[in-house]
């Protein structure tokens, strides 16, 4: 059993007032907050190590790659993928996303079809509508079921030789729905598609071995997995990595350049060009750490039983009506009450210390599926307890009282 209490101890952060009242952080799909040992390793980066990585010959720069490329393995080893150099650092989800977009406008043709699903972020929409703009492909959409599941049978009819790419989230950030994503892969990749998942929503929820789950591609951002902000990561099979073209020139990316002709490095630097986030990347590890210590299998349990518990409580507030209500869910709540408006009862609860998100999550087809301006959102982490929920209940039934 987890002891929430050693844990919660580890994040400074949680001891913060907000409006003379304790935090409660219930804003987790977000972004999670950041235990010591991060932020230790991310100072210690900057104090001791700092240096700029590969190829350099002096005791700092080999010291700085050594770590850089420590956290490299470790990734690889946290998702199960079969070589590290299918790790591919990024800025975030987003970037990674438009890593693999940006490069199938060159492999596409008219007539090709890409395959995504109405739950999707906008970082999973706006990607791919540029890259059809740009190659002549054509956009399909996965439509929704009242309860916030795909509707899988119109993705099975989607299917065809001419779909060359199906790209979709893990794990809804607006609805928490956990989307059939082997079955997906397995569907897609019958017709020779290739096939992207977002794991945003579920790196740090749910354990991940790329090798049985064989996704071509798979993306997340650490600062949703207690790790720092502007780092992210794109896996992907090194076949297919080798065929996607660059999405950036500049140093570390090359093999040779000339005025004639450049040549691109082998994976994974042919698609890190630049200095990276150096320290971010050091410090992910600490978060990977983090997780991997605890054991994700009990993070995924204890957060059932935090989702179980807020569902219920949350349901006993009248004119309360929860959206995304699949059987397969993660730790997310998205609500409304009444005709009260999501903003204001953020609004309220905030002067209660309590820190939740209201609005259209940058999932505003999701919003117009159900024809709602957006949602409260609830998403939990394994600090939270059952009392923060208590908490944040009696609050929103305050907000709703002052409100109607």
């Amino acid at each position: 059993m987890l002891d929430i209490s050693k844990i919660r101890k580890q994040f400074p952060i949680l001891s913060t007032k907000v409006n003379g009242e304790n935090l409660v952080y219930f804003d987790n799909g977000a972004t999670t907050q950041k235990p010591q040992s991060v932020i230790t390793a991310e100072s210690n980066y900057y104090q001791n190590e700092n240096s700029n990585v590969h190829r350099g010959v002096h005791f700092l720069s080999g010291l700085a790659t050594d770590k850089f490329e420590e956290t490299r393995i470790t990734i690889q080893n946290f998702i199960g993928a079969k070589h590290s150099h299918e790790i591919i650092f990024t800025k975030g989800t987003t970037d990674s996303i438009n890593i693999v977009a940006s490069g199938y406008r060159t492999l596409l043709n008219k007539g090709d079809e890409i395959i995504i699903s109405e739950l999707e972020h906008h970082s999973n929409i706006v990607p791919w509508q540029m890259c059809c703009e740009q190659s002549g492909a054509t956009l399909k959409v996965i439509p929704l079921l009242d309860n916030g599941s795909l509707d899988m049978i119109a993705f099975e009819n989607f299917l065809s030789e001419n779909t060359k790419l199906v790209s979709v989230s893990h794990i809804s950030n607006t609805l928490g729905t956990i989307n059939p994503i082997e079955k997906i892969i397995e569907k897609a990749q019958a017709v020779g598609a290739k096939v992207m998942i977002d794991g945003a929503q579920a790196a740090a929820h749910i354990s991940l071995n790329m090798q049985s789950l064989g996704a071509d591609f798979y993306c997340f951002s650490a600062h949703k997995l207690y790790g720092p902000t502007g780092v992210g990561i794109l896996y992907g099979k090194e076949d297919v990595l080798n065929e996607l073209p660059p999405y950036q020139g500049g140093g570390e990316m090359i093999k040779e350049v000339s005025f004639k002709k450049t040549t691109y490095a082998c994976l994974p630097h042919k698609f890190e060009a630049g200095t990276p986030n150096i320290a971010g990347v050091v410090a992910f590890k600490s978060a990977i750490d983090f997780i991997t210590e605890l054991g994700l299998s009990n993070i995924a349990k204890y957060e059932e039983e935090l989702l179980q518990y807020a569902t219920e409580e949350v349901l006993k507030i009248e004119g309360l009506k929860i959206y995304g209500t699949a059987k397969n869910k993660s730790g997310i709540i998205s609500f409304n009450i009444n005709e009260l408006h999501p903003y204001d009862i953020g609004m309220i609860v905030d002067k209660m210390g309590i820190a939740i998100r209201t609005g259209h999550h940058c999932t505003q087809p999701i919003m117009e599926r159900f024809n709602i301006p957006g949602t409260a959102r609830i998403s939990l982490a394994v600090y939270n307890t059952k009392e923060e929920i208590d908490i944040c209940i009696n609050a929103l039934k305050k907000a709703k009282m002052m409100l109607s």
